[in-house]
């Protein structure tokens, strides 16, 4: 009812409008009508006129409505016309770039190209893995090469122009070249089984470009005005690691085209621009993921219209501007959704076209720039969809000097550019809706942290950070050998998807090939699991996946799962964080993460009486929820005990699930991994399991037992109880020689720390980089005062132990036997 009489109020105003116009157009038809009705009136009831008359009054009123739409989209397209002209004004000829295309040609074989080549690889393998097609299970990027060709550029001139505020440098694109090298090693699904290796050795855009600087000069964006022509050459080689024949894939080749084609589109053709950042200070760290807080605070000018879109393959609402005066806009509610990547939120609906939410969400970047997506949805009552609006987007980088650059397109494609020059900085920013003439979101954004790969955080202070990470020594390298402990330990709003029954959540973790299970948590949205598992560290940048079920009687549901950077962890150094579940609406999980050195276990283990100089005494008490294996819905459950070559098992509790052994074990303590195995026994089936796990005991200080509860592997369900304990000998006094160790590893951190300052002013030094030179030669003399007083510190012990070596001489020859003969004599 609502709907028909909007319709036929705008049908009214419609009508309004054109008379208006006509009434403008011809003066003379306010006295032509009363003549026109006068004669209708004779016609009709005096004498009857010819029926010519109301056909022609009618091709008339036709003709006049034509005019007027014919008018309407003049004045449109004037509108467009003058935004182009009078507000994009050139300010400078056509100038050539001959001299840009020689330098380019000079420097881009043994640097652009290879700086290019280094950043580009990871960018496309990342792509080439979230997007291949079904006839490849797996892909390898082998070699990234652009080649010894660089881009044309301006080769029909360059030109300054101005768009309101804006200055914008136009120049043409052109890259054609046959000696790009970029190898693919890709595995193929089933039915053909086999790997095949794909070589792109050509490569053709053509099209123009647009920079832009922005934030007085420290940075640029850079973007196709159109899409560009982009074509690539694609040869299937054979040979080396290749199983199958060099014959083309089926849709491989348009599958690649595509892959390229969409990322220039999506990415950097107009509005959507990309970054370059021009610091003025270069950290030199590498950033690789980093928290933001989101806050939608309200929209502006939302009025519903009629007209509909369907750029997105789908009939989209679209907003516009219109005078009804707020007509409808109690009938309207509106909520936003967030998506950084593939985690999205979305707040609550509000109604009327100026909604208010204040909705605040933390997201998680995975790398060191982002795009963050606002949708406007129509909230349809009792109706499971939406409808979809408009949506409108924030870009975040991270910059070299520690601060962080968001832009955004703003009013007429203009720009919207600031920047946060310091972690907790607010960033409040007021964007146009993508499509529409009018409607904006008011948003609030403050980068919580950036997190870099030698595994420090961005402070308020970068020189402090430089400091402190030359003082602590190397610690930007990955170990091999490293064990990470990682405990979940809660969960909060953890909701299933279709909101109905309640929520029985558990976790899944996997790093690597290694693969775990929390136990499941019955009837409770905000669980506890307090539950540490751990994984041999990982090179590479390996992601610890999470995924979160719901557990249901048929098949289980996902709530939502997540991915956790784990690069750059400082040694014996806990890490608490909230991790935000994506494909979800709501949902939080709390981590706590650990990086132990290998050493330190093996340390542990030798101070404590390792290698086989004590027993590891090993209590099982009981068990409890565990996996029926029998059909009656029973167990008979016993452990199987395996410590190195050494196999014990305990007695058999039949019929329970519930079941206590009370029995004590001991084996030698020689470091081997002690695993528990819990079987259900049967006399007549084989011996089936019913969970498995690992008992951690290296790092228990001697001589204390430890009263465990640990949730078994490999099943949905069921938990150990165990109190194990390291009873070891009495600890023999430190001799002298291994006191000495610690002055040892403290001479090599600091011919470490020599060695990593003296590349580093290599590095500074090639590049010419006079501040970064300044701050190496700082650091190098506050190194060389550390080993300074460390010199001193070993003269004086060297002093102290010569004295004590005297001493003790003068004291054994004073108490020898031939000392006191010649004292008696």
């Amino acid at each position: 009812m609502v709907r028909r009489e909007k319709k036929g109020f705008l049908i009214l105003k419609e009508a309004t409008d054109f008379l208006n116009h006509v009434m403008e157009d011809k003066p003379l038809i306010s006295y032509f009508l009363p003549l026109l009705l006068i004669a209708w009136l004779v016609e009709r009831w005096l004498l009857p006129f010819s029926y010519w008359v109301p056909l022609a009054f009618a091709v008339w009123v036709t003709t006049q409505y034509g005019n007027f739409q014919r008018q309407l989209l003049v004045e449109d397209l004037n509108k467009r016309w003058k935004q182009v002209t009078l507000y994009k004004s050139p300010i400078t000829p056509l100038e050539q770039c001959e001299w840009l295309n020689k330098l380019l040609m000079e420097v881009w074989p043994n640097f652009i190209s290879l700086k290019l080549s280094k950043r580009f690889s990871s960018i496309v393998e990342k792509r080439l893995k979230h997007r291949k097609p079904r006839i490849i299970e797996s892909i390898e990027l082998l070699e990234f090469s652009l080649g010894s060709r660089p881009p044309s550029l301006g080769l029909h001139g360059t030109q300054w122009s101005t768009s309101g505020d804006q200055r914008i440098l136009s120049m043409g694109f052109e890259w054609d070249t046959n000696n790009v090298n970029i190898l693919l090693l890709a595995k193929v699904a089933k039915p053909l089984l086999g790997t095949a290796r794909i070589v792109i050795n050509s490569l053709h855009i053509k099209g123009d470009l647009c920079l832009t600087p922005i934030l007085d000069g420290q940075a640029v964006l850079y973007s196709f005005e159109s899409p560009p022509e982009v074509r690539i050459g694609i040869a299937f080689g054979s040979g080396g690691s290749q199983t199958l024949p060099a014959t083309e894939l089926p849709g491989v080749s348009s599958w690649l085209n595509k892959l390229f084609s969409d990322t220039l589109v999506k990415t950097m053709v107009e509005p959507r621009r990309r970054c370059y950042s021009l610091p003025v200070v270069d950290l030199r760290k590498t950033a690789v993921g980093g928290k933001l807080s989101v806050t939608v605070v309200s929209a502006g000018n939302l009025v519903k219209g009629n007209l509909k879109n369907s750029s997105s393959g789908r009939q989209q609402n679209v907003l516009r501007n219109s005078s009804l005066n707020g007509y409808g806009d109690e009938y309207m509610q509106t909520f936003v959704e967030v998506e950084l990547g593939e985690l999205t939120r979305r707040t609550g609906a509000r109604s009327g076209s100026n909604p208010k939410w204040e909705a605040n969400y933390n997201m998680v970047l995975h790398e060191d720039n982002g795009i963050i997506k606002f949708h406007l949805y129509e909230w349809v009552p009792n109706n499971v969809k939406h409808d979809y609006i408009t949506s409108c987007e924030i870009k975040v980088k991270y910059a070299a000097d520690d601060s962080t650059t968001f832009w955004a397109v703003g009013p007429g494609s203009g720009v919207l550019a600031k920047r946060a020059e310091s972690v907790g900085q607010e960033v409040d920013m007021v964007l146009p809706f993508e499509g529409i003439n009018s409607g904006q979101l008011t948003v609030k954004l403050v980068l919580r942290e950036w997190t870099f790969s030698d595994g420090s955080r961005s402070l308020n202070n970068p020189s402090y950070l430089i400091s402190q990470q030359s003082i602590d020594g190397p610690s930007n390298t990955l170990q091999t050998g490293r064990k990470l402990k990682i405990t979940i330990i809660e969960g909060r709003d953890l909701i299933r998807k279709d909101n109905f029954g309640k929520c029985d959540p558990y976790i899944k973790l996997q790093y690597g090939k290694a693969l775990y299970r929390t136990r499941t948590i019955l009837h409770d949205s905000n669980p506890v699991w307090n539950q540490m598992f751990e994984f041999d560290e990982i090179g590479g940048g390996e992601y610890l996946k999470i995924k979160c079920y719901c557990q249901d009687m048929f098949s289980d549901d996902m709530i939502g799962s997540a991915r956790v950077n784990l690069e750059g962890l400082l040694e014996d150094s806990v890490k608490d964080i909230w991790v935000p579940l994506e494909k979800a609406n709501t949902g939080e999980l709390k981590l706590q993460i650990e990086a132990v050195k290998t050493d330190a276990y093996d340390g542990s283990r030798n101070a404590n009486g390792g290698s086989g100089c004590g027993l590891i005494e090993l209590s099982l008490i009981e068990a409890r929820d565990l996996v029926a294996a029998d059909f009656r819905g029973t167990s008979d459950p016993y452990v199987r005990v395996q410590y190195g070559n050494i196999k014990k098992r305990t007695k058999v509790i039949y019929k329970t699930l519930s079941p206590q052994w009370n029995q004590t074990l001991e084996f030698p303590d020689d470091g081997s991994p002690l695993l528990l195995f819990v079987k259900d026994h049967n006399s007549v089936l084989p011996t089936s399991s019913i969970g498995q796990c690992t008992v951690e005991y290296l790092r228990l200080p001697p001589n204390q037992m430890a009263d465990k509860w640990i949730p078994l592997q490999g099943v949905t369900k069921g938990e150990i109880h165990i109190q194990i304990t390291r009873k070891v000998p009495e600890l023999p006094k430190k001799s002298c020689l291994n006191s000495t160790m610690p002055s040892l590893s403290k001479a090599q951190q600091i011919s470490g720390q020599m060695r990593q300052m003296l590349t580093k002013f290599q590095t500074v030094v090639e590049d010419g980089d006079l501040d970064g030179m300044s701050l190496a030669l700082s650091e190098m003399q506050r190194c060389e005062d550390v080993q300074e007083e460390y010199m001193m510190q070993l003269e004086t012990e060297e002093t102290l132990l010569i004295n004590k070596i005297s001493e003790l001489g003068q004291e054994i020859y004073k108490s020898s036997p031939r000392s006191k003969k010649n004292h008696d004599n």
